[in-house]
């Protein structure tokens, strides 16, 4: 018989080393390794089953960058409070309205309750807990200053996640307003158009340029409907699949994004305020630069900031300042160059480097806030241009009619 693989989930009900009443979720491949692996741990164990699958399964909720900040916020404040951090795990688990969050929780209380360090349990789960996330904690556990480090982490995962949200506004609002207008246009044009044009067959009269031009238009998408269905649906799908899988395509991308008017410069500043904030929260933390900014090339969220980064990196660790490798690059303002110099020469980067995340993350806050109100009136015009063009070019031969009566 074949070695089972497949982690398994047991619902057990015991006794702790206090003899008070506990239980829970383990997953384990077989009930007799769930059982010893808890009897391990302390466990006495009265009950256990395999845990039921539901008739009807949905979906898993999936863990989100915000799911992890809140975390990071409430183990930050649990271990403040003086909570252990094991029962701090086992509070904010349970309370978890996730339960994909919830079950990833336990499974970590678990692992340290095993006797791992927090480190050592989040490096195992790398899909949800990143590098520069781990590096801290290890910083933060190895300098005993674990609550404080958990705080850090916690104000920049919410920095973060909330200029991730404010960019994602800017660029979903127009991009919606472009896909209502070309669903609007395309109905217009297959559904109600031939209408008019069978109507028009009926003056016998010749119809305006204009008119004639939207009628061909709109005999096409009836004709060819399917290769434009078939071309934006497919132009999606290479868009996903090369944005995925493709980094010379990604460097194109975003070489192009910071070129464009007003959301480069959002795109340009996001950035900037990316690499203060997370390059700040590492210092904080005691992290040697040179280790530091290998975290911070992954959280600017550019591959051509990541890059510049990365050739800072191996400039400094052949002794070079980073006031000097950032002013290589030709991508930091001379301000953030003069900051960091400050900062440098006052031994305190992490205050200087904070100042410029702020500063900046409160320029793209202005920017998406003016993004937003210039958008609204250009796409006005747009979708009237679409939408009153066809319903002209319709009442054009009407109107010709009427002053030729």
């Amino acid at each position: 018989m074949a070695e089972q693989t497949e982690q398994l989930e047991f619902l057990w009900e015991g006794k702790d080393k206090s003899g008070k009443p506990t239980k829970g979720v383990f997953a384990a491949k077989s009930e007799t390794i769930a059982k010893a692996e808890l009897r391990r741990q302390g466990y006495r164990i009265t009950k256990i089953k395999l845990k039921p699958k539901p008739l009807f399964k949905r979906g898993p909720k999936p863990i989100t960058s915000q799911d992890i900040a809140v975390f990071s916020r409430q183990l930050a404040t649990m271990l403040k409070a003086g909570v252990p951090l094991v029962q701090s795990f086992d509070i904010v688990g349970k309370g978890h309205e996730n339960p994909s969050m919830q079950e990833l929780l336990l499974s970590i209380k678990t692992d340290i309750e095993a006797g791992d360090r927090l480190a050592e349990a989040l490096n195992r789960r790398p899909m949800y807990f990143d590098e520069l996330f781990c590096n801290l904690v290890e910083a933060g556990e190895q300098a005993g200053v674990l609550e404080t480090l958990l705080d850090k982490i916690a104000t920049y995962k919410e920095k973060s996640e909330s200029m991730k949200k404010k960019i994602k506004k800017a660029l979903t609002y127009p991009i919606a307003v472009v896909v209502v207008a070309f669903i609007v246009t395309a109905i217009l044009l297959i559904f109600v158009v031939p209408v008019f044009a069978d109507l028009f067959k009926s003056f016998g009269a010749d119809l305006p340029a204009f008119t004639k031009m939207v009628v061909a238009m709109s005999e096409w998408m009836q004709a060819y409907w399917y290769y434009v269905v078939g071309g934006v649906v497919g132009s999606v799908y290479v868009f996903g699949y090369f944005k995925k899988r493709s980094r010379p395509f990604n460097h194109f991308l975003d070489r192009v994004l910071l070129k464009v008017p007003i959301v480069g410069l959002i795109m340009n500043k996001s950035a900037i305020a990316r690499f203060a904030r997370t390059l700040s929260t590492m210092s904080a933390a005691g992290v040697p630069l040179v280790e530091a900014l290998e975290s911070v090339a992954g959280a600017c969220g550019n591959i051509i900031y990541s890059e510049a980064v990365m050739k800072m990196r191996e400039e400094i660790a052949t002794g070079q300042r980073l006031q000097f490798a950032m002013s290589q690059s030709d991508l930091f303002p001379n301000m953030v160059q003069q900051m960091v110099a400050i900062g440098e020469e006052s031994g305190s980067i992490d205050s200087m480097l904070a100042k410029v995340a702020d500063f900046y993350e409160e320029e793209v806050d202005n920017l998406v806030d003016n993004l937003s109100s210039l958008m609204e009136p250009v796409i006005m015009v747009v979708l009237g241009t679409l939408v009153g063009g066809l319903v002209v070019a319709m009442y054009l031969p009407i109107f010709k009619m009427g002053s030729a009566i």
